[in-house]
C-alpha cells in the first residue's frame, strides 16, 4: 500500500477511535451493555442468550480499564478500528488499489449502525471483527498465499461462531465462493479447507459442549426464532427500508451499483473481485430475508455483512471514478460522519429530548440517580431484597453500584445461574416499568403484596418512566428456582 494510502488510513483508524473512546467513556451503558456486563463477572462456555465471547471481551476490557463503561467498551473499540483495516486489507487482496482500499475504510465507517454503533458492547462487535477477519485470511489464500493460512481461517471462522450464531452462515458462504470458480473447486480436493472446518469446529465444540450441559438453553433461545409461525411481509418492506438507512443512504445506492456491475462482470478480469465478500454474506442475507416474512430482523442483525457493502461501494467508484458516484461518496462520507459525531456528542453530552413525546436517550438516562432513590424506598419499606421483571432493569441497577440489597429476576430464572442467594422469604421491594408490572400480576407470586408508591426516570420536560413500587411478603414456592407464574412472565418484552 502506498504510504499516502497507508498514512490516510491510520490517521482514519485513530481518529475514530479517539473520538469512540470519549463517546464510550461518557455514553452510560445500555441495558444490554449492562446485561453482559452482569455475564463477565462470571465466565463460562455460554449463557442463556448468546455464546460466550461478549463476556470474555468485556471481562479483559474492565480488567483493563475498571468496570466502567469505557472498561466494557474497550474491546469493541479495538474490534472496530482492527475491522477498519481488515476491510481495507481485503480490498487490497482482491485487486483494488490502495485508494480503493481507503475508499473501502471511509464508506465502512460512514454507515450508520458502524459509525455511530461501534462503541456497544454486544455480541455483534466480536462477531464483526471474526467474519472480517476470516474473509482477510481467505483473501490472503486467494492471492496466492500458503494453504496454511487454512488453519488460521477456521480459528477466526470458529472464534466468530462462538461470539454470535449468525457467523455459521460463514460455512455455506465460503463453499459457495469455492465452488465458485475452477481454482476453488480445485482447493475442494485438497485436505486444507476440510482442516479449517474442523478447527472452526473445535472452537464451537466448546459452547456446543456447554449447551448440553445446561439444557440446550442458547440453543433453545436462538434457534427457536427460526421457525415461522405466521406470514407477515411486511416486515421484509421494513427490513429493506431500514437497512437502506442504517448503511447510509448514498452508500448503499453505492453498493447497490457495485453488487449489480459484479454480477454483470462475473467471470471477466480487471477490477475489484467481489466473489469472496459477496457469496460469503449471501446465505446470511437470505436467512434474513425469509426471516422476515414471518418476524421482525432487529436492526442490528445484518452488521456482520457490511464490509461486504463497504467493498461494494468502493468498487462501485472505482470503476467509474467520474460522474455521479464519487459525488454521491463523497455526500455519504459527510453525511455519515457528520451523523456519527452528532449522535455520539449528543449521547455523550445527554443532550435534551427532541420534543415532549420523544427522547431516544430514555434508556440511558439517570440509572445511577434513579438507583439511589430505589434503595431509599428500599431502606424506608424495610425490605430485604429488590426484585424487578425485566433483566435490563436488573443489569442496569446493578451496573450503578447503589443496591445496598441482593437483587432478583422475577423471571427467567435461567438467565442467572450465577447469581447469589436472595432472602426473598423475607419482605421485598418490586418495581419495574408500570406498563410491566400491575398489583394483579405479583398477587400471583405473592401472598402479601401492598403499593408503596412510584419512581419517575427521565427529564420532567419530555416522556418519562414510571415505575411502581410495591413491598411483597410470602412468595410462591421455589421462587429463585423457577421464577414468578406465567401471568408476570407474558409482560417481560413490553
Amino acid at each position: 500500500m502506498r504510504l499516502e494510502a497507508s498514512r490516510g488510513l491510520w490517521l482514519l483508524v485513530l481518529g475514530l477511535t479517539v473520538l469512540r473512546l470519549w463517546a464510550a467513556a461518557t455514553i452510560p451503558l445500555t441495558e444490554d451493555e449492562a446485561y453482559y456486563r452482569l455475564w463477565s463477572e462470571h465466565l463460562h462456555l455460554g449463557y442463556y442468550d448468546h455464546p460466550p465471547m461478549i463476556a470474555w471481551w468485556i471481562r479483559l476490557g474492565t480488567t483493563l480499564a475498571g468496570d466502567t463503561p469505557l472498561g466494557v467498551r474497550l474491546l469493541p473499540i479495538l474490534g472496530a478500528a482492527i475491522t477498519t483495516l481488515l476491510t481495507a486489507d481485503l480490498a487490497r487482496r482482491l485487486g483494488a488499489s490502495a485508494r480503493t482500499a481507503l475508499v473501502a475504510a471511509l464508506a465502512y465507517n460512514a454507515m450508520l449502525t458502524i459509525g455511530a454503533g461501534g462503541i456497544l458492547a454486544t455480541p455483534d462487535a466480536p462477531a464483526i471483527l471474526f467474519w472480517a477477519a476470516t474473509l482477510s485470511v481467505l483473501g490472503r489464500i486467494g492471492a496466492g498465499g500458503s494453504p496454511r493460512f487454512w488453519l488460521l481461517a477456521g480459528l477466526m471462522a470458529g472464534l466468530a461462531c462462538i461470539s454470535k450464531y449468525s457467523a455459521l452462515f460463514l460455512a455455506p458462504g465460503i463453499f459457495l465462493w469455492l465452488v465458485s470458480s475452477p481454482e476453488g473447486r480445485r482447493r475442494l480436493l485438497t485436505p486444507w479447507p476440510w482442516t479449517a472446518v474442523a478447527v472452526a469446529g473445535a472452537v464451537f465444540a466448546t459452547n456446543l459442549a456447554w449447551n448440553a450441559t445446561n439444557h440446550w438453553l442458547t440453543f433453545e433461545k436462538q434457534f427457536g426464532r427460526v421457525e415461522p409461525s405466521q406470514f407477515r411481509p411486511e416486515y421484509l418492506g421494513e427490513l429493506l427500508s431500514t437497512q437502506f438507512a442504517l448503511l447510509n443512504p448514498f452508500i448503499a445506492v453505492l453498493a447497490g451499483a457495485g453488487i449489480w456491475a459484479a454480477i454483470r462482470r462475473r467471470g471477466q478480469a480487471g477490477g475489484m473481485d467481489l466473489s469472496l465478500p459477496l457469496l460469503a454474506a449471501l446465505p446470511f442475507g437470505l436467512y434474513l430475508a425469509l426471516h422476515a416474512l414471518h418476524d421482525r430482523v432487529q436492526a442490528h442483525w445484518p452488521a456482520t455483512i457490511f464490509a461486504a457493502f463497504a467493498l461494494a461501494a468502493a468498487a462501485a467508484v472505482e470503476a467509474r471514478p467520474r460522474g455521479w458516484r464519487p459525488r454521491t461518496l463523497a455526500t455519504g462520507l459527510v453525511f455519515g460522519t457528520v451523523a456519527m459525531a452528532g449522535a455520539l456528542a449528543w449521547a455523550g453530552l445527554q443532550g435534551p429530548p427532541l420534543n415532549q413525546r420523544t427522547d431516544p436517550l430514555l434508556p440511558i438516562r439517570g440509572w445511577p440517580e434513579f438507583a439511589g432513590q430505589v434503595e431509599a424506598a428500599r431502606v424506608k419499606a424495610g425490605a430485604q431484597w429488590v426484585g424487578v421483571a425485566h433483566y435490563g432493569a436488573l443489569s442496569q441497577l446493578a451496573a450503578t453500584g447503589r443496591i445496598q440489597a441482593p437483587l432478583v429476576h422475577l423471571i427467567e430464572r435461567e438467565r442467572w445461574p450465577d447469581a447469589a442467594p436472595a432472602p426473598v422469604e423475607r419482605p421485598g421491594l418490586v418495581l419495574d416499568k408500570s406498563r410491566r408490572l400491575s398489583l394483579a400480576d405479583l398477587q400471583a407470586c405473592f401472598r402479601t403484596v401492598t403499593p408503596a408508591g412510584e419512581l419517575v426516570r427521565g427529564l420532567p420536560t419530555s416522556r418519562v418512566d414510571r415505575y411502581p413500587l410495591f413491598r411483597v411478603e410470602g412468595p410462591v414456592p421455589d421462587l429463585l428456582a423457577r421464577g414468578c407464574p406465567d401471568e408476570l412472565g407474558k409482560n417481560r418484552r413490553r
